[in-house]
């Protein structure tokens, strides 16, 4: 591993520990240069499926756009850098575990969708307004309707 700071190659691992959920490996390192610290992650690496976009495109999944998309949506909201993570996750995890090798952005933002609706309704009009492509204030009005018609009796 490169250090940051210099650049130089070799290195060694003082500390590593596993993610909460296992599935990510978090490594500190010291230079053995010039004898500072760095944090790396490794995670396997899956062999992701390509995105289909409504105009016909094709795309690599990049994990890091889907997590842009939903922290927009839940931009002065209280939801933790956690809880954003834990949604892409799935989001990946269900893509992964379709093992198809194209997938289609359709989905993709349906996937969100329901992860966001069950986490915040505010991020979830928010997505769905951006997603479904709102032409005017009835399509908003009426996705707020449905929402309020869902909601248990408090």
């Amino acid at each position: 591993m490169k250090c940051p700071f210099c650049g130089h190659i070799e290195n060694r691992v003082i500390d590593s520990r596993l993610s909460a959920n296992g599935e990510v490996t978090r490594r500190r390192r010291e230079c053995d240069a010039c004898n500072r610290r760095y944090t790396t992650y490794e995670r396997v690496e899956d062999v992701l499926p390509s995105v289909v976009k409504r105009d016909g495109r094709r795309e690599l999944f990049d994990r890091l756009k889907l997590v842009r998309g939903i922290r927009a949506a839940c931009t002065k909201l209280q939801i933790s850098v956690e809880q954003i993570d834990a949604v892409a996750e799935a989001v990946e995890r269900a893509v992964l575990e379709s093992g198809e090798r194209e997938v289609s952005s359709a989905l993709l933002g349906e996937k969100v969708m329901e992860r966001l609706r069950e986490l915040d309704q505010v991020a979830y009009v928010r997505f769905a307004s951006v997603y479904r492509k709102f032409r005017d204030l009835d399509d908003f009005a009426r996705e707020l309707a449905a929402l309020v018609t869902e909601r248990p009796s408090q």
